[in-house]
C-alpha cells in the first residue's frame, strides 16, 4: 500500500539526541577524546573569563565547532553556524539540544582574542596527546619534523613598497597591477592587508606567493602530531622552528629526528646534537659542498627507518590543507594562523585515534 506524502508540523517533540546517533559512531570516540582534553583546560578557561557580567558561550562549544567545521569542511563559521542549526550530529556533538538557540557567527570573531591570548590551540594539542590512552602510542625516542606552504588571505596585488614608490593597482575592485621590471624583496615590500605574510618561493620555476610556513613535529610509531608552529616564510625558518619544537621532547635520553635535505645545515646539525638529538637528516649533497651529515649517522639502521618514515608527515600536511581548509588560510596576522594550524593539527590526530585506540579484532 502506498503512503501518504504529507508534511508533518508538530507542535512538540520528543527527540533524543544519544539514541539518534549509532553506538559505533566515529564521532563518539572522538568527542570522549575531547571532553578529556577541555576538561584539563577548565582552570585555563577560568583565567580567561570574568567573573562578572552576562554569560558568555562556552569557550568548550566553540572549540568543539571548530572541531567539526575541521572535520566537515566547511567554509566558512557562518555555513557552520546554518549547519549547527539543523544538523542533529552537529549538535550532539557540541552539546547544544534540540531546541537550544545557537548563536551567531561573530561569537568567534569576538572569543578568537581571547582564546589567542590564553594560548588555547596550543594547550589543547598538548592535553590530547598527554592523556593516558593517547600517551601509551606515542614514541619518545623516535620523531620528525618537516615545514608547509600556507597561503596567506591576501593577494600579490596588496604586496608594495615600504616608501610607497611603486605604482598602485589600477582603479576597480580588482584593479591590474603590473609588476614587470620591478624587484620585489620582503626587506623593501610588505602587504597592506596581512603584514605578516612574506613573498616566498618554494622552489625554482614555482610562483612566488604570500605565505606562512606552518611546521609540525611527528612522532614516528604511529604518525601522529605532538607539536607545531606557524611562523613567517623566510629562508631560515624551517630549521629555527625545529629546534624549538624539538626542544618540547627532548630530554636526557638521546632521540632521534628525521628531516628532509632542507635541515642539512651545519648549524642544525650542531644544535640538534647539543639538544641530546640524532639528526636523522637526508643529505643533501651538491657540487659546492658536502653534506653535514656523515658514516657515524648513515651507518645505523635507524637513519633509513627515519627518512622512510619521516614522509609520513606530508599525510597530516595534505589533510590540514584539502579537508580542514587550510590551504589558503582565512585568517590573518601570525597569531592567528599559528592558532588554526596547530587547531589542525589536533584535528588530525582526533580523526586517526579512534583506530589507533580501537581493541584489535
Amino acid at each position: 500500500m502506498r503512503g501518504e506524502d504529507r508534511r508533518t508540523g508538530r507542535l512538540f517533540s520528543y527527540v533524543d539526541l544519544e539514541t539518534r546517533v549509532p553506538a559505533d559512531h566515529p564521532l563518539r570516540a572522538i568527542r570522549d577524546l575531547v571532553d578529556a582534553a577541555l576538561a584539563a583546560l577548565s582552570a585555563d578557561f577560568d583565567t580567561l573569563y570574568s567573573r562578572v557580567g552576562r554569560p558568555s558561550i562556552a569557550p568548550e562549544r566553540l572549540l568543539r565547532a571548530l572541531l567539526l567545521q575541521c572535520f566537515y569542511s566547511v567554509r566558512s563559521e557562518r555555513q557552520l553556524m546554518e549547519r549547527l542549526d539543523f544538523d542533529l550530529l552537529f549538535r550532539w556533538f557540541v552539546g547544544l539540544g534540540v531546541d537550544d538557540p545557537v548563536w551567531d557567527a561573530s561569537v568567534f570573531s569576538k572569543n578568537r582574542d581571547r582564546l589567542l591570548a590564553g594560548e588555547v590551540a596550543q594547550r589543547f594539542l598538548a592535553e590530547l596527546v598527554a592523556l593516558p590512552e593517547v600517551r601509551r602510542l606515542i614514541s619518545s625516542e623516535h620523531f620528525s619534523v618537516d615545514g608547509t606552504l600556507l597561503q596567506a588571505w591576501a593577494s600579490l596585488k596588496s604586496f608594495r613598497a615600504k616608501d610607497g614608490g611603486d605604482r598602485p593597482p589600477g582603479p576597480g575592485r580588482n584593479g591590474a597591477r603590473d609588476f614587470k621590471g620591478e624587484k620585489r624583496s620582503n626587506a623593501t615590500h610588505a602587504s597592506t592587508t596581512d603584514p605578516d605574510a612574506r613573498l616566498y618561493r618554494k622552489g625554482d620555476g614555482e610562483r612566488a606567493r604570500l605565505c606562512y610556513i606552518g611546521h609540525a613535529l611527528m612522532e614516528n610509531r604511529n604518525g601522529l602530531m605532538v607539536g607545531g608552529v606557524a611562523t613567517r616564510a623566510t629562508g631560515d625558518a624551517e630549521p629555527l622552528a625545529a629546534i624549538e619544537l624539538v626542544k618540547g621532547v627532548a630530554g636526557r635520553r638521546r632521540i632521534t629526528l628525521g628531516a628532509d635535505k632542507a635541515y642539512d645545515t651545519a648549524n642544525f646539525v650542531m644544535e640538534c646534537r647539543e639538544e641530546n638529538v640524532t639528526p636523522h637528516v637526508a643529505q643533501n649533497i651538491t657540487t659546492t659542498r658536502g653534506s653535514r651529515i656523515d658514516g657515524r649517522t648513515t651507518r645505523h639502521a635507524g637513519y633509513a627507518v627515519s627518512l622512510r618514515i619521516r614522509k609520513r608527515i606530508e599525510e597530516g600536511f595534505g589533510w590540514i590543507k584539502e579537508v580542514a581548509g587550510l590551504a589558503q588560510v582565512k585568517l590573518r596576522g601570525l597569531a592567528r594562523v599559528d592558532a588554526a594550524f596547530v587547531f589542525g593539527l589536533a584535528a588530525y590526530n582526533l580523526l586517526r585515534l579512534p583506530k589507533l585506540l580501537a581493541p584489535p579484532s
